[in-house]
């Protein structure tokens, strides 16, 4: 099981890097806060001091358009904001 799917890479994420050291990933529904730091210290190198998950729910819409209606959906996801210890930073941009 892959805990870390992807690294939320926005404007708001990227502020809280610079301001605060908070880094956010997209994390698998079932891990918990001890999976989720282990994984990233493992993935980066660093050393955590506090994990934050939010559970986004399932997001359904519909749109009447000239064809009908046409519905959609937005997935279910779990988000993993997460502190770093003084002086820690993660580099997101190296491997590309």
């Amino acid at each position: 099981m892959s805990i870390l799917i992807k690294p939320i890479i926005t404007e708001k994420a990227t502020n809280d890097s610079e301001l605060y050291n908070r880094y956010a990933f997209v994390v698998d529904k079932r891990a918990n806060k001890l999976e989720i730091k282990d994984a990233v210290e493992t993935a980066y190198g660093v050393t955590i001091s506090s994990v934050k998950t939010l559970n986004y729910p399932v997001k359904r819409t519909t749109k009447f358009t000239k064809k009908g209606m046409v519905s959609g959906m937005k997935g279910a996801y779990k988000k993993a904001i997460v502190q770093l210890a003084e002086g820690e930073s993660i580099d997101f941009y190296n491997n590309l």
